[in-house]
């Protein structure tokens, strides 16, 4: 088969080993996969992939069943399918746990079908199973524009929870409140946490789901609620803890900070996941009410371009790339 492979500066589109499905493994024929900034990471050599993943990147992918191992009944061959990954997307090929492999929702191209995996496993894990997000409570996001960004703020919407964003341009924030968002800020003009006490009319929000990190923390703090919860994802501001935030505001509002990661999680409690999505956001897709959000469809052999286009902040939701 031919994968993309990481060749100094450069992503080569060549000829890489073939994987097999073993014990309830399915082999999937890619049709797309879809760029995460966890890639970019792993390609600079940040973000090694778990111990026995596939050392391609990608973390999603769609296409259709071509092999099944033994134990596996979620799905037969022939069936389109998209999958959360550990690794291995950007190939003709990859092999998945069965627990990751959901069929796609009807109506939908194996292009759009490709972004959801990832970003709607990571939004919905972190507010509705990590942060128990619930009826009627509010949420900010963080980095509204981008591909988990836009993925929560439609199950904000889905689901009933007003969301207040975060980006980097006054345009971004314009398209998440047309998304679903309630009001947004641009993070270079204003202090967000400013903000989200004026959208509150000072109560705080009663969850957050941030990938910046160390910079945030103190602002983060300021924006939750009595009860409030913290999902941390990424790192993007930094690892280092502010000690500004203050243990006081900690403990006077009861606030909780979660620390989270995906792609680490065992498979079962990845295969947890998928069966939410399939249970609670698929039916959403199948009736309109969200759908993936793409700026860019990139042939694969071009994952270059792809990468410079998620580097460069400018996208707006997921860039996909394409099976020649």
């Amino acid at each position: 088969m031919k994968a993309i492979q990481v060749d100094g500066p450069r992503l080569v589109w060549g000829e890489a080993e073939t994987p097999a499905p073993g014990a309830g493994e399915v082999g999937i024929a890619v049709r797309a996969s879809a760029v995460n900034r966890a890639d970019l990471l792993q390609r600079r050599g940040g973000y090694a992939p778990p111990p026995g993943a596939s050392d391609i990147l990608g973390l999603e992918c769609a296409g259709i069943v071509a092999a099944i191992g033994a134990g596996v009944s979620r799905v037969e061959v022939g069936d389109q399918v998209c999958a959360l990954l550990a690794g291995g997307g950007y190939a003709e090929q990859v092999v998945a746990p069965a627990g990751q492999v959901l069929k796609m929702p009807a109506g939908l191209s194996f292009e759009e079908a490709a972004a959801l995996p990832e970003v709607f496993a990571t939004a919905y894990l972190n507010l509705y199973m990590e942060a128990a997000l619930g009826f009627g409570e509010t949420a900010l996001v963080h980095a509204g524009a981008s591909g988990v960004g836009t993925a929560a703020i439609q199950l904000c919407r889905a689901f009933g929870n007003p969301c207040f964003v975060t980006a980097g341009q006054a345009s971004k924030i314009a398209r998440c409140v047309e998304l679903g968002a309630q009001a947004g800020c641009v993070r270079h003009d204003e202090r967000f946490a400013d903000r989200v006490k004026e959208w509150t009319d000072g109560r705080g929000v009663d969850v957050i789901l941030d990938p910046v990190g160390g910079a945030y923390l103190a602002d983060n703090l300021a924006s939750l609620a009595v009860d409030g919860r913290l999902v941390v994802i990424g790192l993007m501001g930094g690892a280092e803890l502010n000690a500004e935030a203050g243990l006081a505001q900690m403990m006077m509002k009861r606030l909780r900070v979660i620390g989270s990661t995906l792609r680490a999680r065992p498979v079962a409690r990845k295969a947890l996941v998928m069966d939410a999505l399939k249970e609670r956001v698929w039916p959403e897709i199948a009736a309109g009410a969200i759908r993936p959000i793409i700026e860019a469809v990139i042939p694969m052999p071009d994952a270059d371009e792809a990468h410079r286009l998620i580097a460069g902040n400018e996208t707006f939701g997921k860039v996909v790339l394409a099976v020649p």
